[in-house]
């Protein structure tokens, strides 16, 4: 083993006041003279994804220990994205990214730990402490909180956010709402569908950063108790060879993980979590990468809320591994990255004889699409591109001309959708929603939801600068850039508008000619919001476009 980083506060004469706080703590001298092991928790009492990461974390300390080394404990936040959904608090989603990263960058670099263990389950944490764990680069390994089981009757947290639509039409009663509401989320563990939290968990164990198996594991089951406490063991072996993340994430570990994601129809929120954390390890991801991937990998899951089946089926079809598998026989896949096993992708599969078992859910050989779940649009709306999840759309919408109907915030949109105010064929525009102009790019689960639950969601569009959730269906084109906040092609969209949705030639194009569009910009007077957050003002003023993966400026 090389010299242990922790030296530096446990070794030496002059380290006898460190070594006086640490026998504060309670260890002991020869707990001192092992690795000592960060592990990152982001346990609360807000989120039901992470209100079991407690016991997460104290089964990876047994597995630490099991190993020889010094476990040590310490927190980072986590936001609630179905908690914070259409209201302010929506605005700190985002951003909480960058919070998390840099915190736990404080945390292991004031403390020098040997090693590092993460366990995030939910929304920005798992790209939160990815950007961390590429930015400290010091032995690591990552293990989730798992998956939360569907609910009664199939059930999930997108079936109450589509229920409010349909009480608004009459078409449930309070009573059956408030029914739905209190069964539909069982327990804990991140929601079931393929939703954000889910698809960067499965994400993980894709790029090699967590154990396989990591991304599907139900919360409640055991095997995820064991599995903590093997991710425990593991990170001593990382250590002992000293494999590092940035020895793991390579561009074809990034290829991996966008072709993983494009076979699962994963969240679009991938878009912008995937290049913030590989350009933490100096590699660029575009979207160019992501629509020339899509291109030839077959979209083979429907998870909600493209379909009706959950994580917990595709774990029991064989999980992460056999949608690798799969990939690796279609040529889709580069085996040759190495992992947090100590192994190859190749090696890996090859040990866990990864197969498909249930074919229904995995569907190698008759795949719901010949194109991934994600497509990257461009066009005069969107001339540095926009995003929309193609598996999660209607037939009748992947090309269609729509009338604009355009609104300046989420809360304007929302009220005309539930109001009735929105027609067949109209798109449903709502800008100045971006990481700057929101600021803090606001998920729109709220306005899709509402939508479908209309009863249009075959008939509908919504197009904004802002982001979507991973349970968001439907036509929902997002990361519209540049965004208005920046003078971009959104900002000049007017009521009536004529719009060309075309998303087999990867298209958004606003028909207003070249003429017309110059007078609007130069009468065009942006809405000035008053941000009163002086975080959030920090915020808009450094992040940067949703193109590039909403980071800060350098």
């Amino acid at each position: 083993m090389n010299s242990l980083r922790s030296s530096n506060m446990t070794q030496g004469l002059e380290k006898a006041p460190h070594r006086s706080l640490l026998y504060a703590l309670g260890l002991t001298r020869e707990e001192m003279k092992r690795p000592l092991v960060g592990v990152v928790c982001a346990a609360n009492e807000v989120v039901p994804g992470h209100m079991h990461l407690g016991q997460i974390a104290e089964a990876v300390k047994a597995g630490v220990r099991v190993a020889g080394g010094t476990p040590m404990t310490f927190p980072a936040i986590a936001v609630c994205d179905g908690l914070a959904m259409n209201h302010e608090g929506m605005r700190f989603s985002l951003p909480s990214r960058e919070i998390i990263a840099d915190s736990i960058e404080i945390m292991a670099t004031a403390h020098p730990f040997d090693a590092l263990v993460f366990i995030p389950n939910c929304d920005k944490i798992v790209p939160g402490m990815l950007m961390a764990m590429l930015r400290l680069n010091v032995p690591s390994i990552l293990v989730s909180g798992g998956p939360m089981l569907a609910g009664r009757n199939n059930t999930d947290l997108i079936s109450v956010f589509e229920g409010v639509g349909k009480a608004a039409r009459g078409e449930m009663s309070a009573d059956e709402l408030e029914d739905l509401t209190e069964h539909a989320c069982p327990g804990c563990g991140s929601c079931s569908g393929m939703y954000t939290a889910n698809t960067m968990n499965c994400l993980a164990e894709a790029i090699g950063l967590a154990l396989p198996g990591n991304g599907t594991i139900p919360a409640v089951m055991a095997e995820r108790i064991r599995l903590a406490k093997r991710a425990g063991m593991q990170v001593m072996k990382l250590l002992e060879s000293n494999l590092r993340p940035r020895d793991i994430v390579t561009a074809d570990a990034v290829r991996n993980a966008v072709a993983t994601d494009m076979a699962l129809g994963g969240s679009t929120n991938t878009v912008l979590h995937l290049p913030a954390i590989f350009r933490e390890a100096g590699l660029s991801l575009t979207l160019d990468i992501f629509d020339e991937v899509s291109r030839v990998t077959p979209n083979m899951c429907k998870l909600s809320p493209a379909g009706t089946q959950h994580i917990e089926e595709l774990h029991l079809a064989g999980g992460i591994p056999a949608v690798m598998s799969v990939l690796r026989d279609k040529g889709l896949l580069r085996d040759t990255p190495m992992t947090v096993t100590g192994h190859t992708v190749a090696e890996n599969l090859r040990a866990l004889n990864a197969h498909v078992l249930n074919p229904d859910v995995i569907r190698a050989d008759n795949p719901y699409a010949a194109e991934g779940g994600i497509a990257i649009l461009h066009g005069s709306l969107a001339p540095q591109g926009a995003v929309v999840k193609q598996s999660a759309v209607a037939p009748e919408m992947m090309v269609r001309t729509v009338t604009a109907r355009v609104f300046n915030s989420e809360e304007e949109g929302v009220e005309a959708i539930l109001g009735g105010r929105i027609k067949k064929n109209d798109v449903v525009v709502i800008r100045y929603e971006g990481p700057r102009g929101g600021p803090g790019m606001r998920e729109m689960l709220t306005p899709t939801s509402a939508i479908v639950g209309m009863g249009l969601g075959a008939d509908v569009a919504l197009i904004t600068d802002g982001r979507f959730s991973g349970g968001s269906r439907g036509a929902a084109i997002g990361h519209v850039s540049p965004e208005a906040a920046d003078g971009g092609p959104i900002a000049l969209v007017e009521e009536g508008d004529s719009i060309l949705i075309d998303i087999p030639g990867r298209k958004l194009d606003l028909l207003v000619d070249e003429a017309e569009l110059a007078r609007r910009r130069e009468r065009l007077v942006m809405p000035k919001k008053e941000i009163t957050s002086p975080f959030l003002r920090r915020y808009a003023r450094l992040v940067t476009s949703a193109a590039t993966g909403g980071v800060y400026k350098d």
